[in-house]
């Protein structure tokens, strides 16, 4: 509802006009709005609302075709405008009229001969302006009131207007319409007054679900804090067991290393002791003497030089770092990363498979690559660098593409398919270097023959009974049956191929080509 003043110049109403916002400025502050998109035009077509920033379309006559707000003209204390030019504020009233005007409006009120008899009263005081409602006149003709309704046009209309613009409409007085149309506003107010409760509703809900969201933002930055904290602390613990792990397994080496060292100086020592003394000997002592002293002396090198040494340290620097690798949990946290002292030696991998030096020309074949560390275990993880040569050894430029799968265990399968015949050389490296059995030779035999008949158990049940059917196993059957039967003459006891007899169901076919009498007479028939 509008306020006793203009809210954007804070000053009594001077013509206050309604927006289709429903929020009232006085007509000056509205002439005062710049045009919205159109900055250079004189005459805006539209200005936003200074309260909501809604757009206002301004109809074609400006500001002054905008609807009046009466009940802003009629709250206590607010200044009337002039009702005849709606730009000055009213200082006098006429009483024969019920006009508001302004000084210039008043001297041009009486110098007309129709109103120049009027009797016009000064407003004494603000509150002249809140007296009982007074007529409205028409902003056509001020001196008729407005009492009639246009229908069409939908605005009160004067008497005048009737006979003038509106001759063809329908219009009726204001009495008479009054409760239609105020019916019609009732119900759109109780329609928007239900959308307000609702609205109501939803933003006391919004309300609620924003408190609910904080308080479960709270809740849950609580768990995270919780989870976070016990995770570091887990972390932080399993970072302490992972450095004395490490310190005890460089103590353990270095240990070692001690050992053997004090091992091989003693050795050392006892042999320069040795090698002084024989030296000594030999060049100082008679030949008696040498004689005498030989056997202590040959026994003894002979023993220091039978003793077993390791030409290399006993011990390597293979300590690493795994961040991925699973280390079970900490504090029910599940950690990561893990002390790997294992080194893998390709002179302990090994290979295996049972077609390791044979295969079959264009047929999907391979082996596995099993790595073992300096004292021949399994390293039991993958991540080694496998690299695996297959070249035909007459045709150089005839090489087959092998396929590595790191299993993740340690082992590897290595899969090919060559596409020639002949003798390949297999070259396997872990770390740049040959594994133990590499480089080996290859076979590639010829693509198997396929089986031209079936796999059954007899010609009879494979035939259905038939006595033309016959067999590679050369088995016949009592009654004419020229096909082999269970537990009759050249049954081989167990399923095989009716083309060649062959008892192992994936093998290559050993008979001939198979020809139009044959493939007659060895009927194709369900594999069993």
């Amino acid at each position: 509802s509008s306020g006793p003043r203009c809210p954007v110049c804070a000053e009594p109403w001077v013509s206050p006009r309604l927006l289709p916002c429903l929020h009232s400025l006085c007509a000056p502050c509205l002439r005062r709005l710049g045009p919205l998109g159109e900055p250079g035009r004189a005459a805006p077509r539209s200005v936003l609302c200074p309260l909501c920033d809604a757009e206002v379309v301004l109809p074609p006559g400006g500001v002054g075709h905008l609807a009046p707000d009466y009940l802003a003209l009629r709250r206590g204390g607010e200044a009337a405008g002039c009702d005849l030019c709606v730009d000055g504020a009213a200082a006098r009233r006429c009483l024969t009229c019920g006009a508001d005007l302004c000084l210039f409006c008043c001297q041009a009120h009486r110098r007309q001969k129709k109103t120049a008899s009027h009797a016009v009263t000064e407003l004494a005081s603000t509150k002249d302006c809140s007296q009982a409602r007074k007529p409205l006149f028409c902003p056509f003709h001020p001196t008729e009131e407005l009492r009639l309704f246009c229908e069409q046009c939908d605005h009160p209309v004067c008497r005048d207007c009737v006979v003038d613009r509106h001759q063809q409409h329908t219009c009726d007085f204001t009495g008479n319409v009054i409760h239609r149309h105020g019916d019609a506003l009732r119900e759109l107010l109780r329609s928007t007054q239900q959308h307000m409760g609702t609205l109501e509703g939803v933003l006391n809900q919004i309300d609620d679900m924003g408190h609910a969201i904080r308080g479960r933002a709270e809740a849950v930055a609580t768990e995270i804090c919780l989870f976070a904290t016990g995770y570091v602390r887990a972390i932080e613990e399993h970072r302490d067991r992972l450095l004395k792990q490490l310190e005890d397994l460089k103590v353990q080496k270095e240990n070692l290393l001690h050992l053997q060292k004090a091992q091989m100086q003693q050795l050392l020592l006892d042999m320069r002791t040795g090698v002084e003394y024989t030296e000594n000997l030999l060049m100082s002592g008679s030949d008696l003497e040498i004689l005498i002293t030989k056997g202590v002396v040959g026994s003894r090198l002979a023993k220091l030089n039978s003793v077993a040494y390791n030409t290399h340290p006993s011990v390597d620097d293979g300590i690493q770092f795994s961040p991925q690798e699973r280390a079970g949990q900490c504090f029910g946290y599940e950690v990561f990363g893990a002390i790997l002292n294992k080194v893998v030696d390709p002179a302990r991998c090994t290979l295996h498979g049972e077609d390791l030096r044979s295969a079959r020309q264009n047929q999907l074949t391979g082996f596995t690559l099993f790595c073992n560390d300096t004292v021949g275990e399994r390293m039991g993880r993958g991540g080694e660098a496998v690299r695996v040569t297959i070249t035909h050894r007459d045709k150089r430029d005839c090489a087959v593409k092998p396929t590595v799968c790191d299993n993740g265990d340690g082992t590897y399968h290595i899969s090919y398919s060559p596409e020639e015949p002949g003798l390949y050389a297999v070259c396997v490296y872990v770390k740049g270097q040959h594994v133990q059995g590499s480089p080996f030779t290859l076979m590639v035999k010829n693509k198997l023959r396929e089986h031209h008949g079936v796999f059954h158990c007899c010609t009879f049940c494979s035939s259905g009974g038939q006595k033309s059917a016959r067999c590679a196993c050369g088995g016949t059957m009592p009654g004419g049956y020229q096909g082999c039967g269970h537990g009759h003459k050249g049954h081989p006891g167990c399923p095989h191929w009716s083309c060649c007899g062959q008892v192992k169901e994936r093998s290559e076919c050993l008979g001939g080509p198979p020809s139009n009498t044959s493939q007659r007479s060895l009927l194709r028939t369900v594999a069993l």
